[in-house]
Order: C-alpha cells, then sequence, then structure tokens
C-alpha cells in the first residue's frame, strides 16, 4: 500500500507542466550542489528529489552543467544591492569584503567547480558571468554604480566612471587566490587594493589628473 502511494505521488510529479515543474527541478538541483558540490550533481539524483523523470530535464537543459549553472543562478538570485556606505572607499572595501567572503563561502565552492567544470565553454561562462559574485559583467556593473554615485557626491571625476576602472578590483582581488591558491585573502590585503590601487586610479582618471576620491 505505501508503495503504491509512493508511486501515485511520483505520477502526479511527473505530470507537472511548465513553471511549476521547472522550479521544482532547479530547486533540487541548487539542493543538490549545496550538499554535493559539483561533482555529486547529477540529471539521475536531480530527477529522483524533483520526482520527475530526466527526460523532463534533457528537454530543458541540455546536460548536468548547464543545469549546474541555472541552478547556481538561482542560489545567487538573493544577491543584495550594491553597498552605500557614503563614500567610495567604504563601498569599494564593502565590495571586496562580500566578494572574499563569498568566495571561501560554500557558495564560492560551487562556483569554483562550475567554472573549472565549464573548462573554457564562451556559453556557460557567460551566464555566470550574469552573477555579481562570478566578477564578471554584472559584478562591474555593481563597481560602476560605485563610480557612479561618487561622481554624484563630487568625491570622483565623471572620467573615472569608465569599464576598465571599475574591473580593476576585481581583478586583483581574483589574482590573490590565483598566486595564495587560497580561497579568502587576508583583510589587510583588500584595504590595499583599495588604498594603493583602486583610489589612485579613480583620481587619475579626472582632468589632469586632479579628481579627488576622498
Amino acid at each position: 500500500m505505501a508503495r503504491a502511494g509512493q508511486e501515485g505521488r511520483r505520477a502526479a510529479a511527473t505530470r507537472r507542466r511548465g513553471a511549476v515543474l521547472e522550479d521544482a527541478i532547479l530547486q533540487a538541483a541548487a539542493e543538490v550542489l549545496t550538499e554535493s558540490g559539483v561533482a555529486g550533481l547529477t540529471m539521475e539524483e536531480v530527477a529522483r528529489r524533483a520526482g520527475t523523470n530526466k527526460n523532463a530535464l534533457y528537454r530543458r537543459w541540455p546536460n548536468r552543467l548547464v543545469l549546474g549553472v541555472a541552478a547556481y543562478r538561482r542560489l545567487a538570485a538573493a544577491e543584495t544591492a550594491p553597498p552605500d556606505t557614503g563614500s567610495l572607499r567604504g563601498d569599494a572595501l564593502e565590495m571586496l569584503r562580500r566578494a572574499n567572503s563569498t568566495w571561501s563561502s560554500p557558495y564560492g565552492e560551487i562556483l569554483r567547480g562550475l567554472i573549472a567544470a565549464a573548462d573554457g565553454t564562451e556559453e556557460l561562462l557567460a551566464e555566470l558571468r550574469r552573477d555579481p559574485r562570478a566578477g564578471g559583467d554584472a559584478c562591474e556593473a555593481a563597481w560602476l554604480t560605485l563610480l557612479g554615485r561618487a561622481v554624484a557626491r563630487g568625491e570622483a571625476a565623471p572620467e573615472a566612471l569608465h569599464p576598465r576602472v571599475a574591473s580593476a578590483p576585481t581583478a586583483l582581488l581574483r589574482n590573490e587566490y590565483v598566486t595564495r591558491g587560497v580561497p579568502a585573502v587576508p583583510d589587510a590585503v583588500l584595504t590595499e587594493i583599495v588604498d594603493e590601487v583602486f583610489l589612485p586610479l579613480v583620481r587619475g582618471r579626472g582632468p589632469a589628473g586632479g579628481a579627488s576620491a576622498g
């Protein structure tokens, strides 16, 4: 009797359609990523947890990595807005500290696993870049927001509002991860990135190098 009940529930789950079924699959995949990492993400396990069959997964995502990226973006959906501490220095430090904390967290481990598994596949990397925590396009947009606020406050000249300037702090932080071989960077290094590189770079973008970054 119990087995018949389980089969009935599974059949009902399998009959789900559209956004309801997709949501259940993504939730299941996010749970697997959180518990077992990228290595443990299989279509079989996700289908089992979602109460559906593998065909339902393959109709939407061609392989486990594409599904994994979609599930990770679900996990990252609660990303908070860029910080607004009232100064560019405070905002920049908070952004780097958030990134540092994320990369040393279970989410960071998932992200690093997905980047490694993507193995240079541009489509997957492009999807990951839409997440601010991946250090790509969305991250650059957040830094541009901080720079735009600094310009509005008079801390920086309009010339500082440039994608290359915006991408510099995160690029330096990633370099620290690579050269140190660890997922967390000392806070003193984050301060150096801001005070010794980022803020002087912002000041240097002003007319004749004279803009103030506060």
